[in-house]
C-alpha cells in the first residue's frame, strides 16, 4: 500500500473507549511509511495515554494543554501540514460538533482550520448510531464531502450488540490509501521531466541550477496515485525513483530531449524540469587551467523541449513552469503564449523556504485569460492539486496505447 508512504496523516482521538484501537491504527500508518501526528481531545485522554502515541509516532501529541502559553496556533499548524485528517474514533459528539462548525477544542478547530480531506471512524452504542440526530448529523458532514469509515457492528462495550463499532485499523488504512489512488488518469500516459540539467564546460565543472527535482518527483508520485502511467525523465538529484514510475535518468538537455521523443506520443507532458537555456559551444575534452584573471565562455541555444513538445502530433496536453524572480504572472503568460502551452506553472524563486531545495513550494497557476494562486504547502500536497487541476482541463479520452 505504498500510496502512503510520505504522506502526512493526522490521527484524532475522542472520548471513546474504542480509542485503545488508535494506537494499532498509529502503528500500521506509520508501518505504511506515512508520517504520523496526533491530536486528543480532553475526553480522549481518560482512556489512552498522551505518552504511548508520541512514543508510536516519535512526535509530541497536540492537546488543549499542549497548546496553552503557545501562539495559539497549533492546530493552524497541523490544519496546513496535514495531507489528509482522520477522527479515530469519532464519538457522537465530536460529530455533533464537527457538523455544526463548533471550534470549542484544538481537535474541533484543526477539522474547521483544514483544507485536507477529513475522514472520520465512528464509534458509540448502537442507539446513539442509529438516532436521527446522528443520521441528520451524518448527512450534513458527507454532503460537505467529509468521507465515513464505517462503522462496524458487533458487541460493544456495553454489552449490547449493534452497528457502532469502530472499524478495523486495517480497513480505516485501506480508506485512507483510497483518497490518494483517485484513478481519475487511469489509462493516460502521462511524461514529466523533473531536476537539473548538467552542460559540461570541461570534464569536471559544468553549467546547471538549484533544482532538487522534489516537484517533479511529487509530481510523478501524484499522477501515478491518480492512476496514470508515468514517465519520469529526470536531470542528476539525490531523488529516490518512485516506486511504479518509469524512469530515465539523463545529465544534458540534449539527453533530455531525446528521452522525451522516445516517450511520445503521451496524453500528458509536464515541463517541471530546470532545464540550462545555454551550454558551452566548445567543452573541452581536458580540465581547463587557470591562467588570464579573465575568462571567456562561449554558449548557444539549448533546444526548448517543452516548446518542442507543444508543437508535435499527437499533441499532449502540455504543461510547463515557469520560475521568475519578478513579474511573476506577466513573465508566466508571456511564456505560454510563446511556447503554445496549456498551462503554465508560476512559482516565485529567492523567497526563503519555498522553491529550490525545500519542502514547500507556493505557486500561481496561469493560463491565457485567468490565473489561479496556490498558497504555500508541501510540495507533495502542491503536486496533487496540480494534478487535480490539469484532470479537470486536460481531455478524458486517452490518446496514446497504455
Amino acid at each position: 500500500m505504498d500510496t502512503l508512504l510520505g504522506r502526512r496523516i493526522v490521527v484524532g482521538i475522542t472520548g471513546s473507549i474504542a480509542a485503545y484501537k488508535s494506537a494499532e491504527l498509529v502503528r500500521t500508518l506509520t508501518q505504511e511509511g506515512a508520517d504520523v501526528r496526533v491530536a486528543m481531545t480532553r475526553a480522549s485522554q481518560r482512556f489512552i495515554g498522551d505518552i504511548t502515541l508520541q512514543a508510536l509516532t516519535g512526535h509530541p501529541v497536540a492537546t488543549d494543554a499542549s497548546a496553552e502559553g503557545t501562539s495559539g496556533m497549533e492546530h493552524i499548524d497541523l490544519a496546513r501540514w496535514a495531507d489528509v485528517i482522520v477522527i479515530a474514533p469519532a464519538t457522537a459528539d465530536f460529530l455533533a460538533r464537527l457538523a455544526h462548525g463548533r471550534a470549542d477544542d484544538l481537535l474541533a478547530a484543526l477539522c474547521l482550520a483544514t483544507e485536507a480531506p477529513l475522514v472520520v471512524a465512528p464509534a458509540m452504542n448502537h442507539a446513539m448510531w442509529q438516532n436521527p440526530a446522528t443520521r441528520y448529523n451524518l448527512t450534513l458532514l458527507r454532503g460537505r464531502g467529509i468521507r465515513v469509515s464505517g462503522p462496524a457492528s458487533g458487541e460493544q462495550a456495553c454489552g449490547e450488540i449493534g452497528p457502532g463499532r469502530m472499524c478495523a485499523p486495517e480497513q480505516i488504512t485501506e480508506d485512507l490509501a483510497g483518497i490518494f489512488a483517485t484513478r481519475r488518469l487511469a489509462g493516460q500516459r502521462v511524461v514529466i521531466t523533473a531536476g537539473p540539467t548538467w552542460e559540461p564546460i570541461d570534464p569536471v565543472r559544468m553549467l546547471t541550477n538549484r533544482s532538487s527535482g522534489k516537484m517533479g518527483f511529487a509530481l510523478a508520485r501524484a499522477a501515478r496515485d491518480a492512476g496514470a502511467e508515468v514517465w519520469l525523465i529526470s536531470g542528476p538529484t539525490h531523488l529516490a525513483p518512485p516506486d511504479r514510475v518509469h524512469f530515465h535518468p539523463v545529465v544534458t538537455t540534449e539527453e533530455m530531449k531525446g528521452a522525451v521523443e522516445g516517450c511520445l506520443p503521451a496524453d500528458i507532458f509536464i515541463g517541471a524540469a530546470a532545464v540550462s537555456d545555454y551550454r558551452p559551444a566548445e567543452p573541452q575534452r581536458e580540465k581547463i587551467k587557470k591562467h588570464d584573471e579573465r575568462m571567456m565562455l562561449a554558449l548557444i541555444r539549448n533546444p526548448d523541449i517543452v516548446a518542442e513538445v507543444a508543437r508535435t502530433k499527437p499533441r499532449p496536453f502540455t504543461v510547463g513552469f515557469a520560475a521568475e524572480t519578478s513579474d511573476l504572472v506577466s513573465q508566466a503568460r508571456r511564456k505560454l503564449l510563446e511556447k503554445g502551452l496549456d498551462l503554465i506553472i508560476a512559482n516565485q524563486v529567492g523567497v526563503p523556504g519555498i522553491g529550490f531545495d525545500a519542502d514547500d513550494n507556493e505557486a500561481v497557476l496561469v493560463e491565457q485569460d485567468r490565473e489561479k494562486p496556490l498558497s504555500r504547502m508541501s510540495k507533495d500536497q502542491l503536486a496533487r492539486r496540480i494534478i487535480d487541476e490539469i484532470t479537470e482541463r486536460a481531455p478524458s479520452a486517452p490518446v496514446t496505447p497504455v
